[in-house]
């Protein structure tokens, strides 16, 4: 019970682990800091191949997951299908508890499953870290031996845990997705003129994707910063901060959405007002909703991640630890972003979604 008091409290404190870049080692910074560049270029090839599958492997895994899945996004669904459809494939046994909470919010519900799971001698957690509500729990995690820890939706490794870090980054790197939306942005605009940022909650993917892009946007622009509101990932608020920056404000080039919920939060606002076309507005993710909307002339820009890849990568890293190739297996794993732009050719968007979704397209 007091370990169980300790975890909410964690939650809960008032000292966040502030986002800045100090804390962070970038991709690159930590591979050449690991001296990983071998394991990690073998094991990216591993991911693009086929699955071979395990001989002789007759226990069973315990697999946690806990979620913040509940949003329109279909990322973490689609990452679940894929990840068990690849463990099939290596023929590894397993049983699979998820928990899908919302997120930035019922932080005390994922704070009990992950005690459960801590509990009930869970071989691997698959989790999130939002630096601020969660770093501490993660101390407490990587500091035992089980169970490893898959942090997914995050690829730079915090600095302060140094060599002690957990089992496996995982994700697409939000700093770069963004870097992509941001020289699309720039092009368009020739560099000049206002923009808004709609972020998700304070913390670590709003400060990649949201505080990350306005810097890069100074540095390489004379775009101005206008406006600027945090929104949970809620489609909701993020219509009702449109709403308020549009009565303040019309005389933007973009809103610069930092995930889909509030990307089709901004598209349902800019319809409403006929301002679909003289506001620019991107998606993140390039899930199946964003995709839609870019085929119907909704939304102007997405940065599609190579989805299923993810799934793949915490299979394939679990096949080489239960094989006794732990060495093998990269601390970090980033996978790869098209730029989807309104108007592809239906050929090309086909051909992405069969790259991207390879074990969800159906899905």
């Amino acid at each position: 019970m007091k370990f169980f008091i300790s975890i909410l409290l964690f939650f809960a404190t008032i000292l966040p682990l502030f986002a800045k870049d100090s804390n962070y080692f970038l991709i690159d910074e930590y591979i050449s800091y690991s001296k990983q560049k071998l394991i990690s270029d073998q094991f990216i090839e591993m991911i693009h191949n086929d699955a071979i599958a395990i001989k002789n492997e007759n226990r069973k895994l315990k697999i946690v997951m806990v979620y913040p899945g509940n949003q329109i996004s279909d990322y973490w669904r689609k990452s679940k299908i894929s990840f068990k459809a690849r463990l099939d494939e290596l023929n590894i046994k397993y049983e699979l508890v998820d928990f899908f909470t919302k997120p930035a919010i019922e932080i005390k519900e994922q704070s009990k499953q992950l005690f459960k799971a801590m509990k009930d001698n869970t071989d691997y957690l698959i989790f999130t870290l939002d630096a601020r509500k969660h770093a501490k729990f993660v101390e407490r995690i990587v500091s035992k031996k089980k169970p490893k820890l898959i942090l997914q939706n995050i690829t730079t490794p915090l600095k302060k845990w140094q060599s002690r870090q957990p089992f496996l980054y995982v994700g697409f790197d939000h700093y770069t997705g963004s870097k992509h939306i941001a020289d699309y942005y720039i092009e368009e605009t020739n560099g000049e003129g206002k923009y808004a940022v709609l972020y998700g909650p304070k913390g670590y993917v709003s400060f990649m994707r949201g505080n990350k892009f306005v810097d890069y946007v100074s540095e390489n622009s004379n775009l101005k910063l206008a406006h600027e509101y945090y929104t949970d990932f809620n489609k909701e608020k993020a219509k009702k901060a449109t709403e308020d920056l549009l009565k303040i404000d019309s005389d933007i080039k973009f809103i610069y959405a930092c995930s889909t919920d509030i990307a089709l939060g901004v598209i349902e606002v800019l319809k409403e007002k006929n301002l679909l076309g003289k506001i620019q507005v991107n998606g993140w993710g390039g899930g199946s909703s964003e995709l839609k909307a870019i085929e119907n002339g909704l939304m102007d820009i997405t940065v599609m991640r190579m989805n299923d890849d993810n799934g793949v990568a915490m299979a394939e890293a679990i096949k080489l630890d239960i094989s006794g190739k732990t060495k093998n297996v990269p601390t970090i794993y980033s996978g790869e972003f098209a730029l989807v732009k309104k108007g592809i050719k239906k050929e090309e968007l086909d051909n992405l979604k069969k790259r991207a979704f390879r074990y969800t397209l159906d899905d």
